[in-house]
């Protein structure tokens, strides 16, 4: 199959990430092919911009006014790309010669196909699997995702276990290889999640519309992880909380709403009850005010759900795992998803 990089444009989101830019973005650079390679950013008061301009003359530059997250600021940019493929790349990754080829023989090979992730590597520890999408994401019946690699803060060994072409129920919005005329039919990412957990609802949107989302262990790159907000910021946890829950919401069929949502109510006051526990009480506010801001904007989150026109067969699609993995790792002790 012949590889036309031109079809595909490599989209970084940038917000005060200079140092990452500096760092990671000439292996991108070098690295792509003739792959166009646009960093759009967030109103960065960082000198971004002047840096991309004097080191990167040849890296098209798309400039918001205001700091729109991830989410918006994804979907305003690529409102201005026109590519088949859109490569979303975290800015703190660093990319080997030729990575998106065997994403794009992958995606051209079906076009059912919306969403293909490569490997994700831990950028400091590069032997091992990276949080923000391992060994490609999965999610359990109560919708708490996990990835093949890495259950909860449990990082696996890369001993070529995931070199597979595996489909799968979610690829991270770290690397992520999208189908363009895809991205624009589901509407882009979800706005008010501005950050966290938007590419489980959109790949979860994609499977409901019955397109496939694949990982192909034959791409890998290296993630540096947390750049944004690290894992201990209240912030994050309220992001991952209430975004937790509006995934449900907007996806889970009918007859599977009610008691999916009650038991994860519950569940996620365990997690608030631990954190009060282990000194966190940050965190454990930041759960409460999640579940308080669903309720504050209910009547958005309903007309999300209503715009969803399948709800599809959760949860027996590909990439869900019937049980729970919160009952599979704190108390069967399970650490590999090759355990589940």
């Amino acid at each position: 199959m012949d590889y036309n990089p031109a079809h595909t444009a490599v989209v970084i989101l940038n917000w005060n990430g200079l140092r990452f830019l500096q760092e990671f973005l000439p292996s991108v650079v070098a690295h792509s092919g003739n792959c166009e390679v646009i960093v759009a950013d967030n109103a960065s008061t960082d000198g971004s911009i002047a840096f991309l301009q004097e080191q990167f003359p040849q890296v098209r530059i798309i400039q918001h006014q205001e700091n729109f997250g991830f989410c918006e600021g994804y979907n305003k940019a690529l409102q201005q790309v026109e590519a088949k493929y859109y490569v979303l790349l975290n800015s703190d990754v660093a990319v080997p010669q030729n990575w998106t080829v065997p994403l794009f023989e992958l995606m051209e090979s079906d076009e059912s196909i919306a969403v293909c992730q490569p490997k994700i590597k831990a950028q400091q520890h590069p032997g091992f699997f990276e949080y923000a999408g391992a060994g490609g994401g999965l999610i359990d019946s109560l919708g708490y995702p996990f990835c093949r690699g890495r259950l909860f803060e449990n990082l696996e060994e890369d001993k070529g276990q995931y070199n597979d072409v595996q489909e799968i129920f979610w690829a991270t919005g770290a690397c992520m290889m999208v189908r363009a005329n895809v991205y624009h039919g589901l509407g882009g990412l979800e706005p008010a999640f501005f950050a966290h957990m938007e590419e489980i609802d959109f790949c979860w949107r994609a499977k409901n519309e019955g397109y496939k989302v694949l990982y192909n262990g034959q791409s890998e790159v290296f993630h540096v992880g947390g750049g944004t907000l690290h894992k201990s910021n209240p912030r994050k946890t309220f992001l991952n909380f209430r975004n937790g829950f509006a995934l449900l919401y907007k996806n889970l069929p009918a007859k599977l709403l009610i008691p999916t949502l009650t038991l994860r109510i519950v569940l996620d006051w365990v997690a608030a009850l631990r954190m009060v526990v282990a000194g966190q009480t940050k965190d454990a506010r930041a759960v409460l005010d999640a579940h308080a801001d669903i309720v504050r904007h209910s009547g958005y989150w309903a007309k999300q759900r209503k715009k969803q026109r399948h709800k599809g067969n959760f949860p027996s699609v590909t990439g869900v795992y019937r049980g729970s993995i919160v009952w599979e790792y704190f108390v069967s002790q399970k650490r590999t998803a090759q355990e589940l």
